[in-house]
């Protein structure tokens, strides 16, 4: 029996796939709709570049939709506030200490919420993966594509 993995993100993550998956289905199918209907008006289909063109273009639009509605069916949205304990979660928000005691500040997120220049990394990210159950204090140590990155969790916040 197949078990369906539960997707964990914040409400604003799920309301902007929602929002994704409703302007996929409002205004980009109905425009590539429009745009197969006018290449089959120029003729013959077999040598008609916009007609296969459009016709790619809906089968990625219609990949994107599916896609998402899965994430959308999937999603455990967590809201942090309502969070707490003393060891790093999903919703945590993390305050490091990197060599040279400069603070750096991420909150542990879902993959479709990561945005490292706003402070927001993938529980499943390398730092991610190696804040996960951690305690104030604890010195963390991970490979990143520039090397081994060390930092000591100087605050756990459900903010």
């Amino acid at each position: 029996m197949a078990t369906v993995e539960k997707l964990p993100m914040l409400a604003e993550g799920y309301e902007k796939l929602q929002t994704d998956v409703r302007h996929l289905k409002t205004v980009e199918r109905p425009q590539v709709i429009d745009a197969i209907e006018e290449a089959r008006a120029h003729g013959d289909l077999s040598e008609n570049a916009e007609y296969h063109a459009a016709k790619e273009r809906q089968g990625q639009i219609e990949a994107q939709i599916a896609d998402i509605e899965d994430r959308l069916s999937r999603a455990m949205v967590i809201d942090p506030k309502t969070l707490n304990g003393d060891k790093v979660i999903f919703g945590a928000t993390v305050t490091l200490l990197d060599e040279n005691d400069k603070k750096i500040k991420y909150q542990i997120v879902g993959e479709t919420e990561a945005d490292a220049k706003v402070g927001r990394i993938s529980y499943a990210s390398p730092l991610g993966r190696a804040l996960i159950g951690r305690t104030k204090g604890e010195e963390v140590e991970f490979s990143a594509p520039s090397g081994d990155k060390y930092y000591e969790i100087a605050k756990i916040e459900f903010i």
